[in-house]
């Protein structure tokens, strides 16, 4: 049931004002159009992987197998969708999710594909990465470091070189394409 309104009486009592201090829009995700050579490689290491499990009787990894193929070919076909990302005073809100600051540990930038992006670590969950687009970097990094503290080199972890690591030894595709 709806309370009368008293003259002189807020709906906002103990509420704070959400400020805008930047928004921008950039690709929902990190996206690079892949070559023909890419996708050849591909083809190449899950015929052999599926030939394995084949003889294995592993038709259930077949299956995923399958599906994580289907997935890069579409990720590196269908080009991401623009989203618009705000930097308030309660927080980051990110093609329509929010996360207060109070949720974040560190962030700190990477490059990536020539693509700037913002990577936000909270207590709990996954990393959070927004793409710059067109944004100046020292502008948001003055805005986000008010609130959340900055690192200038991640942390990385062994998985994180490992992965490093195997990209530089066994790239699936030239670099100069």
């Amino acid at each position: 049931m709806d309370r009368p309104q008293v003259s002189g009486q807020s709906d906002k009592v103990g509420k704070v004002e959400e400020e805008v201090y930047l928004r921008w829009t950039s690709p929902s995700r990190l996206f690079k159009p892949r070559n023909r050579e890419f996708f050849t490689n591909i083809g190449a290491i899950v015929f052999l992987l599926m030939v394995i499990l084949v003889f294995a009787r592993e038709f259930a990894l077949i299956a995923a197998v399958l599906g994580v193929v289907f997935f890069i070919y579409v990720t590196s076909t269908v080009p991401p969708e623009d989203v618009e990302h705000r930097l308030t005073n309660l927080g980051l809100d990110s093609a329509g999710h929010f996360y207060r600051w109070e949720e974040f540990v560190e962030f700190w930038f990477e490059e990536q594909w020539n693509q700037g992006h913002i990577v936000l670590r909270p207590i709990f969950g996954p990393l959070v990465q927004v793409l710059l687009g067109k944004e100046n970097r020292e502008k948001v990094r003055a805005i986000i470091a008010k609130h959340v503290p900055y690192r200038e080199e991640p942390q990385k972890s062994w998985v994180d070189n490992a992965a490093t690591w195997l990209s530089e030894k066994v790239p699936l595709e030239n670099q100069t394409s």
